[in-house]
């Protein structure tokens, strides 16, 4: 696992922590929310390709 995907999700956190609390101070809590889930989906999208990579030397090493 590299340090930049690491570096990258914590930006993507931090960005969407601001919009989170800037658009739920403007009172629309609605967006906010789905900037929450937006953020989420982008790092979980990073994260599976992170597992998908993992299954796949795993199957490699053990000849499956």
């Amino acid at each position: 696992m590299d340090i930049e995907l690491l570096f990258k999700i914590a930006a993507v956190g931090i960005i969407v922590s601001v919009l989170t609390q800037v658009l739920s101070r403007a009172g629309r809590d609605d967006q906010a929310m789905l900037t929450g889930l937006a953020g989420l989906v982008i790092v979980l999208s990073m994260v599976v390709k992170e597992i998908n990579e993992l299954f796949t030397t795993v199957k490699s090493i053990f000849g499956l």
